[in-house]
């Protein structure tokens, strides 16, 4: 059953579904629409306690609904300068060392930092020996995307691709699946040196949105777009930590990318973890070498 899961993956119109989708997931039907929020609430249990607004008819799209604001409080930031906090409610896929320019997908798959990052190979020896985390968003989960850190935005990349499924059976038995979907890159340049935001694409991911650029969806085709932003004046992108940069309209996936030796990560990591928007993700390393000198 998994093998023909996976293997209609190949065979649908992932683009041309994903769109229908879209449009659906964006029509205001009343009714209809109240009565679809309140089955996926109890279909994947979703906790509408957390919720700004918890009654289902308040939603004129099931896309209000998916990509809703939390009451505030319901995610405390974590505190100090060099505390690095989780940008999503998700699940931990996988994290540790950049290997030889290689990420880990899953068990026996493994994947390229450039092509994860459209094929720049400049780019991807900023992150050289550093750290990366791969975040899964299931469908009941928060759906905004938060900064883990101060960051001031240097670069935007759109890198188009498939639309496969990110859950752990794709990631499981489909090569390369990270850097093959749809996938938006967000380069920051932080305290700590550069850290990649990679926003990824899936199966029935109507869009991804950033606040800076609103919905992302250059002309269909191969072409990578790249936009360059300045680090001061009235174009820049500077964002706090816990701000939030962007959300995806139904579930998928956040990686990040560190440089070598700007970050450990939080003793809480473990794969299949769940995580909180807003708690201890990692700490900066370079930081905590430079007190200890200073110290000295």
């Amino acid at each position: 059953m998994d093998k023909i899961k996976v293997g209609l993956q190949y065979w649908i119109p992932q683009h041309g579904l994903t769109r229908l989708v879209g449009k659906l997931a964006s029509a205001k039907a009343g009714g209809l629409t109240t009565a679809i929020i309140r089955w996926f609430i109890k279909q994947y249990n979703v906790n509408m306690d957390e919720a700004l607004h918890a009654d289902p008819a308040h939603f004129k799209t099931f896309n209000e609904f998916f990509v809703r604001e939390l009451k505030p409080g319901m995610r405390p930031i974590a505190e100090g300068e060099t505390v690095i906090s989780h940008p999503a409610d998700a699940c931990v896929s996988q994290f540790g060392p950049i290997t030889d320019g290689k990420l880990i997908q899953a068990k026996n798959h493994d994947y390229t930092a450039q092509e994860l990052l459209g094929g720049n190979a400049d780019l991807a020896a900023e992150f050289a020996e550093g750290e990366f985390a791969t975040l899964y968003l299931s469908p009941r989960d928060y759906h905004r995307v938060h900064m883990p850190c101060d960051g001031t935005l240097r670069q935007m990349i759109y890198v188009p691709g498939d639309l496969f499924s990110v859950n752990p059976l794709t990631a499981e038995n489909v090569p390369n699946l990270f850097a093959r979907n749809e996938r938006v890159v967000c380069i920051f340049d932080t305290e700590f040196g550069p850290m990649a935001q990679v926003l990824v694409g899936a199966t029935i991911v109507g869009s991804i949105e950033l606040i800076w650029a609103g919905t992302v969806t250059p002309p269909r085709g191969n072409t990578v777009y790249t936009w360059d932003y300045p680090a001061e004046g009235d174009k820049s992108v500077v964002l706090k930590k816990g701000e939030e940069m962007g959300r995806f309209k139904l579930g998928s996936t956040v990686i990040n990318l560190f440089a070598k030796d700007s970050i450990r990560f939080d003793d809480s990591m473990q794969n299949n973890a769940p995580t909180v928007m807003g708690t201890p993700y990692a700490h900066q390393q370079n930081h905590t070498e430079s007190v200890l000198q200073d110290d000295e």
